[in-house]
């Protein structure tokens, strides 16, 4: 038998040594007491949380007294500590020693061309410090149907190099049929076995178990989204993968080591 009633009284009201303080640290899953709402921290400021659901919809909760539930029981949800200063040289996103006060170098002659707008951007956030310190420009090809056109217009010859990095390059696809076409030595053609730059990065950066598989004849942006359920237009699901990406180990080793070989490349033989 109980003394009393359990439920009585106000279990929320914060007791010393009762209530744990937990610190909202990024990706911790707290759920709301009052909504019920469930999600994974991916912001905290002094006065107020947001919690992101696995349907990627995020609501902004304040730090309330014993205002979450994790892993069932009522915690008071602080604010995380500022991080220390890292030890040593600080890295860029690409893992590089990062070179304080940097200015932009003047650009080489050389550039590297990827397929769209996607992978430029991709490239650009993990690798940009990197390519600014070598003066190396990355542009866009707009589909790999345009690349012999592109190189016979760029005319590649020492010191100005062409690197290109085509998505879909697998034995018998059209990318590599197309790539078989280019032959100049200071040229050179590399890529990924993903269908889209989006596999390039890891599923489990946006806590989904896989990509999706797209059946024939369905766009496969398109089917991705659907499969995912996240009701949102491409530019938009873009913007969401983008944004979970930081540094180059958010990405697959098989595009890791295609633009590092890239940027090898354009800058073995200064312009």
């Amino acid at each position: 038998m109980y003394d009393g009633d359990v439920l009585a009284g106000n279990w929320r009201r914060p007791g010393k040594g009762k209530i744990p303080k937990v610190p909202a640290e990024p990706d911790l899953v707290v759920e709301d007491a009052d909504s019920g709402f469930c999600g994974a921290v991916v912001a905290c400021d002094k006065e107020a949380v947001t919690l992101e659901d696995r349907f990627g919809r995020r609501r902004l909760f304040p730090l309330a007294p014993a205002a979450f539930l994790l892993e069932g029981r009522p915690v008071t949800l602080v604010r995380p500590a500022p991080a220390a200063a890292p030890a040593g040289p600080r890295r860029s996103a690409s893992g590089s020693i990062a070179v304080e006060g940097l200015r932009a170098r003047v650009a080489r002659e050389s550039r590297i061309y990827v397929e769209g707008v996607h992978d430029a951007a991709l490239v650009e956030k993990i690798w940009g410090h990197d390519l600014r310190v070598e003066g190396v420009v990355v542009e866009c090809l707009e589909g790999v149907d345009h690349l012999p056109d592109i190189v016979a217009e760029f005319g590649p010859e020492p010191g100005r190099r062409l690197g290109v990095l085509v998505d879909h390059l697998v034995p018998g696809s059209k990318e590599s049929r197309i790539a078989a076409e280019i032959t100049s030595p200071d040229v050179l053609v590399v890529g990924h076995p993903f269908v889209d730059i989006w596999q390039a990065v890891k599923p489990s950066v946006l806590r989904i178990p896989a990509w999706p598989e797209v059946p024939r004849g369905v766009p496969w942006k398109e089917g991705v989204i659907a499969a995912l359920g996240w009701r949102v237009e491409p530019a938009d699901a873009w913007r969401r993968i983008l944004g979970a990406v930081s540094t180059f180990t958010d990405l697959e080793p098989e595009l890791l080591g295609r633009v590092e070989e890239l940027i090898d490349f354009v800058t073995e033989t200064s312009s």
